[in-house]
């Protein structure tokens, strides 16, 4: 298993987030996942639970997200605490979006007073190769912070080829 930090955008407050790691193992096609977030929970607004099935614009509020290269492109996985997920295949940055055939399955939300952690496994794609991991998490008033392993650009960009630093296990 590994385990990584996320990091908040310069531009971002980080609203009571004090540590974000993401914890995954690589078993053949399937990517294990869970995101931890640690600090004051409770100033996070969190998805109510609508249950297991895909759903779009799931970046709009708190969601984890996972990007993986493939072929030409990349695949990208939102993954929202509600239970809902989404995944779409890109050819390249923000390009050529469709929905990918790669399924998610949210196995859990847990937590504690400071601290909560959804569980994720995904279908990756057969020849995935190198991963970007992001969130973007959003405040009991409406304010968004951008999460990431980096942030290359000067705006927040989950999709930016050099965001993508991890090599597959």
């Amino acid at each position: 298993m590994q385990t990584v930090s996320l990091h908040p955008h310069p531009d971002s407050d980080p609203h009571g987030v004090d540590r974000f790691e993401v914890h995954f193992e690589r078993d053949g096609l399937l990517l294990w996942l869970r995101f931890v977030v640690e600090g004051e929970i409770d100033r996070i607004t969190w998805p109510a639970e609508a249950g297991q099935g895909r759903a779009d614009d799931l970046w709009r509020h708190t969601c984890f997200e996972v990007f993986v290269t493939a072929d030409a492109g990349y695949v990208e996985y939102n993954l929202s605490p509600s239970g809902q997920w989404a995944s779409y295949r890109f050819d390249g940055p923000r390009v050529g979006m469709r929905r990918a055939d790669e399924v998610a399955t949210l196995l859990g939300l847990d937590g504690a007073f400071d601290m909560v952690a959804l569980e994720a496994r995904i279908e990756l794609p057969h020849d995935a190769a190198r991963l970007a991991l992001s969130a973007v998490i959003e405040t009991s008033v409406g304010e968004m912070s951008y999460w990431a392993l980096a942030h290359p650009s000067g705006k927040p960009d989950f999709h930016h080829p050099d965001s993508f630093i991890l090599d597959l296990p």
